[in-house]
């Protein structure tokens, strides 16, 4: 796994991973055959799900403090629309994370970045990166974008974002369709009815879609 010897996004040796390349040129192919109904009818996996209280938990540390940090500013909420805490991107990235069967390499990228992410932050203004003021945050988020490896971490967030939003509620993103409501657009394919949802079948747990307010962290 190549990202385990990286110590930076900048560094040289960071080759932009087959894995990322291939999940790029899947979504490339379903955004352009079908739109947003494709994302929508991304097929559903069987999950089991940790507790509630260890979710809960998870969140209010890193990396998953500093990976609310970064999708907030990401998608801020504004007044012409949700973001990434409304659509719960952090819930849904939660999810794929650990629930999904995700690629080990995507998983440790991400996660790495967190590390490269605040040690950037720390050398460059001394505190971890949920610490910075919002000028502060873009200016390292666009510093890490004109590098291969950052360029990359960002992109995977962002794609993460956009399936939150687009993906039917029952994956832990986009509560009672706000995504769909913002965006006006109706998904084409029947979604199952509330206590007939595939995680509401005997045998199965539901996801977690609890919104949770990590640790240090204001609502915009």
């Amino acid at each position: 796994m190549q990202v385990l010897s990286i110590r930076s996004f900048f560094d040289a040796n960071y080759q932009t991973p087959l894995w990322f390349k291939e999940k790029i040129s899947r979504r490339a192919l379903l955004k352009s055959a079908a739109g947003a109904s494709a994302i929508a009818a991304l097929p559903m996996k069987s999950w089991s799900l940790a507790p509630a209280d260890e979710l809960e938990q998870a969140l209010k540390t890193d990396p998953w403090l500093t990976l609310n940090a970064v999708l907030d500013h990401l998608l801020p909420a504004s007044d012409s629309g949700p973001g990434a805490r409304d659509i719960q991107a952090l819930n849904y990235l939660y999810n794929v994370v650990t629930l999904q069967p995700t690629e080990q390499d995507e998983i440790d990228f991400i996660f790495k970045g967190v590390g490269w992410l605040n040690d950037f932050s720390q050398s460059q203004a001394g505190k971890a990166f949920v610490a910075l003021e919002l000028k502060e945050k873009e200016s390292l988020l666009r510093a890490i974008s004109k590098s291969r490896a950052g360029e990359n971490w960002l992109n995977t967030l962002l794609n993460y974002i956009f399936e939150a939003m687009l993906s039917p509620p029952v994956y832990g993103g986009n509560p009672e369709g706000v995504g769909w409501k913002w965006l006006e657009h109706k998904p084409g394919f029947p979604l199952p009815n509330k206590g007939k949802r595939y995680y509401e079948l005997p045998g199965q747990k539901g996801i977690a879609v609890k919104v949770v307010e990590a640790k240090g962290s204001k609502k915009a």
